[in-house]
């Protein structure tokens, strides 16, 4: 009887579209999905410098929508942005809600989507299924290939007190998500690398999760894996690379599926905290604990390890110890090879803080109970003076 399946569910957006210079027709492919007409566009100031915007915005207008752009946006959004950009949405009669931009562009429009209507205060959401009601029409544009925010049921937000919230729920996916890797081309080296290594944390950590790991999210990390192993290194070196741009934008967004159907775990549970502490971007404070977290995880997760080394082109024997460890090195070749930073006192976290970041760490219950090892705050503050 070992081998009947474990019940499972799997949830995904309802439509993705993969299309090279996609966002220059965006108004043509929404015009025939959609009936709204008056769009709420959330965005970033980078990418408004970056030049991103224009051929976007003349394509909606063409097509007849009228746009109202929210720009403001930064790294690990806080509560008041989108209480800020509810605001504009409101003003402008928004009736849809478009996502362009980073993890944190997405997370937010997906918020705003689902309060602009809604009688519930933010606070209210935060945890696993607490919206209620419906959503305007949503459409996630990522230009980064790392969080998977356009396909995943969550958003990240950072409180009044500096700690990182997670709102869970099935109207966070979007109707259509697409990917247009041109837009990730001007993304710098250390941008890519991040991104890139977030993504991979997420294919390894629905691959190994405790509870809701499943065929279809083990099939989604595996390719994931396989596509971002492949081509990080050279979209990291050779930026203009297309084919390796559209392999870890894929990748990324393959990742973001498994993972919202089998959660993240220590991983990010153990770089929250550098996030809301330090502002070190969340790509950048996974790549930093992923390896300590391998290493302690190993334990349990050796098997899986082995079966994912095979997947990134390491060497595997069939010895399960030897196949981890091989996995282990390997991750920690490619975040080499990435340039990424691999210690936290490159990115400017005092010594001194270690153990403040454990206890905060210890407040990420969700992710923690689904880490394949049990784990303390003392193997906590291990874990950060490992990365140290």
């Amino acid at each position: 009887m070992n081998h009947v399946m474990k019940d499972f569910a799997f949830t995904t957006v309802a439509e993705i579209i993969v299309e090279w210079a996609g966002a220059a027709r965006l108004g043509e492919i929404l015009q025939q999905r959609f009936s709204a007409r008056r769009v709420l566009l959330v965005t970033d100031p980078g990418l408004v410098k970056a030049g991103i915007l224009p051929p976007v915005l003349h394509s909606l207008q063409d097509a007849g929508f009228q746009v109202t752009v929210y720009d403001r946006v930064q790294p690990d959004p806080h509560e008041h942005l989108v209480r800020e950009a509810i605001q504009v949405a409101r003003d402008g009669h928004c009736d849809m809600v478009i996502g362009l931009g980073g993890g944190s562009s997405l997370d937010v429009a997906k918020l705003v989507a689902v309060l602009i209507n809604s009688e519930q205060e933010l606070p209210e959401l935060y945890g696993i299924g607490k919206v209620i009601g419906q959503r305007l029409p949503l459409v996630n544009i990522p230009t980064t290939a790392g969080t998977g925010s356009e396909v995943t049921n969550i958003a990240i937000l950072t409180t009044h007190d500096d700690s990182k919230m997670g709102i869970v729920s099935p109207q966070l996916y979007g109707d259509l998500v697409l990917l247009d890797a041109q837009l990730t081309l001007g993304l710098p080296p250390v941008h890519t690398a991040a991104a890139g290594i977030d993504a991979m944390v997420h294919a390894i950590e629905a691959y190994t999760g405790k509870h809701k790991k499943n065929p279809l999210s083990d099939a989604l990390a595996r390719e994931a894996l396989r596509l971002i192993s492949r081509h990080l290194v050279t979209a990291c070196r050779d930026g203009n690379n297309r084919e390796a741009r559209e392999n870890v934008l894929l990748g990324a967004m393959l990742a973001g599926q498994a993972f919202a159907n089998s959660p993240v775990a220590a991983v990010h549970a153990l770089a929250y905290p550098l996030g809301a502490r330090h502002h070190i971007p969340h790509g950048l404070s996974n790549a930093l604990m992923l390896i300590p977290v391998l290493q302690f995880n190993a334990s349990a997760a050796a098997p899986l390890y082995g079966e994912l080394a095979a997947v990134i082109g390491a060497k595997v024997t069939g010895d399960v110890e030897n196949d981890a460890l091989s996995f282990i090195a390997a991750m920690v070749k490619i975040i080499a090879a990435t340039g990424a930073p691999n210690r936290l006192r490159d990115v400017d976290v005092p010594e001194k803080d270690l153990p403040l970041l454990a206890h905060d760490a210890m407040q990420q219950t969700r992710l923690l109970d689904n880490n394949p090892v049990t784990l303390t705050e003392d193997d906590a503050l291990r874990l950060y003076q490992q990365a140290f």
